[in-house]
Parts: structure tokens; sequence; C-alpha cells
């Protein structure tokens, strides 16, 4: 989710030259102009189908589409992924649809009540500033940031998460990801308290979150007097102690994130460990593709028949993206990521041409333990995967359309 892209593209074609090769000259890189052409035509098709202000979410059992209103966490991936689509593609209808779908969700500058505002507008609104230059999208950035802001407590050390449920204060590790735009907007804005509350948010998280096997926690609740840790938990995962899959993509992409922003060596490290984790898990698919939690298999015996969670594995393809253009030793990352996305672009998880209404990516999971949104397709998945395609493309070179 690196909005500051062409400083990332520089260092992409810097830092990896010497095992780069440009797209369009190999042809081992059929299966990435395939994709491109698939992704312009889904979108288009999605597009034109959907209304701005009620964005295409994913697909429930019955065939219908589930949408998410100016108020659902996923809003912002969408408009997003049209914004993405353009840059991989240089349709211009893309970037019309795109503007259109962002600037529904105006309303959103105006929540106060969740820590999702990075994905909701800076998914959004920074992708449309960030390509467009249009000022015009500024001032919603601004204010979503400054809510975002407030939610952050110097006495605990990070920035709160939900206000439901039975939690006193509670940190979930999907938040790590809404950093990214306190990082930005802390430089657009000329706002450096921003950029201590991500950061300090960043080192109780890696403080508090991860076990001894650099797995993490999905839910940690502090005392919000006194800051103290009062339970380690799950809401997501097969139980507590569980490695849930998109939690540890969230934190992968999260700690390279941070390293970018701040150049911090703790949070290169911790990357690098989670990492290792993922890319080394004894129950890691073949195809690269995880279950929607690692352990599961210990609570449900049913390792086989669990579905895949093709968004965890979109999440991490991104992510060791950025972070093979970070480190001495990148290529095993990238030679990961590859295969991610090879997995992803393959028959089995990229949707044919007007079929899984108009989504690009099958085989996701929302929440399983919810029976939500299971095995089925999901705008955050596509966002990603979008997002590691760009990366892909920057640090092999290919000839991206000028826009």
């Amino acid at each position: 989710m690196n909005k500051t892209f062409g400083i990332f593209m520089a260092a992409s074609f810097i830092s990896l030259t010497s095992f780069s090769k440009p797209v369009q000259d190999d042809d081992s890189l059929q299966w990435f102009k395939k994709t491109t052409s698939v992704i312009a035509h889904q979108l288009n098709k999605a597009a034109a189908t959907y209304t701005p202000g009620q964005n295409p979410r994913s697909v429930n059992p019955d065939g219908k589409v589930r949408f998410a209103a100016y108020k659902d966490w996923t809003t912002g991936f969408f408009p997003g992924a049209l914004w993405y689509g353009y840059e991989l593609t240089g349709d211009k209808k893309l970037a019309e649809r795109a503007k259109s779908f962002t600037l529904a969700l105006d309303s959103v500058r105006y929540l106060k009540n969740t820590h999702d505002l990075g994905f909701m507008l800076y998914c959004s609104y920074g992708n449309a500033y960030r390509i467009t230059g249009d000022k015009a999208y500024l001032p919603a950035l601004a204010d979503g940031a400054q809510h975002l802001y407030a939610r952050f407590s110097p006495k605990v050390g990070v920035i709160r998460s939900w206000d439901f449920g039975p939690w006193h204060y509670p940190v979930i590790i999907d938040n790590m990801m809404n950093l990214e735009y306190l990082y930005w907007a802390a430089k657009e804005f000329d706002k450096p308290a921003y950029i201590y509350a991500a950061s300090t948010h960043a080192n109780t998280t890696l403080k508090n979150h991860y076990r001894k096997d650099h797995s993490s926690y999905h839910v940690v609740d502090y005392d919000p007097a006194t800051g103290k840790v009062l339970r380690k938990a799950t809401h997501q995962g097969v139980t507590d102690e569980s490695a849930w899959a998109r939690g540890q993509a969230w934190g992968l992409y999260g700690y390279t994130m941070c390293y970018a922003n701040t150049k911090n060596a703790n949070f290169i490290a911790q990357a690098e460990r989670i990492a290792s984790f993922i890319m080394n898990h004894p129950r890691m698919p073949k195809d690269k593709i995880p279950v929607w939690d690692f352990d599961v298999h210990n609570a449900l015996d049913v390792e086989e028949r669990a579905p895949r969670d093709a968004s965890a594995a979109a999440v991490i393809a991104s992510a060791l993206l950025e972070l093979s253009t970070q480190v001495k030793d990148g290529r095993k990352y990238l030679s990961y990521a590859e295969e991610i996305l090879k997995s992803l672009s393959s028959d089995a998880y990229l949707a044919k041409p007007d079929e899984n209404s108009f989504f690009i990516l099958k085989h996701s999971v929302g929440a399983f333990l919810y029976n939500s949104e299971i095995d089925t397709p999901l705008d955050y998945a596509d966002y990603y995967y979008l997002e590691a395609l760009k990366r892909y493309a920057a640090i092999k070179k290919t000839n991206l359309p000028k826009i």
C-alpha cells in the first residue's frame, strides 16, 4: 500500500538490477500480460455494473454481491483497485470511474469511531491524490488522518482498534496497516506527532503481539489507565494461540512499511522474522496460498478441506516484494512473491472474464469462525493483488503505460 510509488520504483531499479529483466522481453512472464488483460476487463465491467457509494465487497452464498457502504472498513478497496488498474493498464476509463467511486466516499472523512481510516481513505483518496496530484482530494485525507491520530493513547502506546465488544482497549494486528496513512499525512500536512504515534504503535505491537516463533496474536487488550496487557486473544483465528493467516500477512506488510518510512532497524528485523515464519512454515501449501489459519488442523482436523485465503496470499506477496527492495539478500523474497503471484494468476484463482461477479480473484476467507465470506472473492484480495503486480512490474522493469 506504499503510495510514494515513484520513490519505491526508483529504489527497486537500483537495488535489483542484478536480477531484473524487462517483462516485455521475458517469455516466461506471459502470465503477467494475460493477467493485466483480465484485470482491465473485470474492473471495467464492475465499475459499469455497480454504483459509487455501494462498492462490491464479496459474494454471498446465494450468489448475490455483498456491498460495502461508506462506513464499511473495506469501502476504500474497490476505488483503490480501479486506480491500480488504471496504472497497470493505462485505461483512462478506469481512471474516470475510479474518481467517481472515490468521491462517493467523502463522508468517511467525518468518521471517528474506527481505526480503519487508512483502508477506507488512504487506499481510495490516497491513491487518487498520488496519481493525479489533484489537491481536491486533500481535505478528506487531512480530516481522516486527524481522526485516526485522535485514537492514539500515549499512556497505552497504541491506536485503539475497536469501540465495540467486551474489550477495555483492544488493538488488532490489522491496525499495523493503517500506520502508513499517518506516516504519509505527517509529511503532507506537517504533523510530526503523527510519526510519533505510528512508530510508538509499531513498537508497542512488536513487544506485545508476537510470540517466540514470531507468529502474531490477533487481539491484545490493554488497560487504558496503565497500558498493562490484560489479555491476548483472537477474534478471527481458530484459537487464541493460533496463527491466523491474514494476521501474519498484516504484520509482515506493516513492519516492512514502517521500516520504509523510518529506517528503524528493529522494524526490518521484525519483518524478516515474520517472513521466515511464513515462508518456512511446514503447513504452507505447495502453491504458496495459505489456508485461512496455519493451525486450523489442530482444532478442526480438516487441513485438506480447509479453505484457502487468497487475500492473505496477496498481502504477503505485496509485502515480500517491498521487503525485497529493502534488504541486501532480497532475491529470496522476490522469488517467493513471484511464486505466489503465478499461483494467484493461474486458473485456480484468477477469474475468467465476466465470471466471479466481476471480481478478479477467487477463493478468499473473510471471517471463518462467524461463517462469513468463506471461499469467496474479496475486494481487499483484489486490491493487494493489483498492488503486488504493480510492485512486481517495477522490480522487473516492465514498461507500464505512461499516464
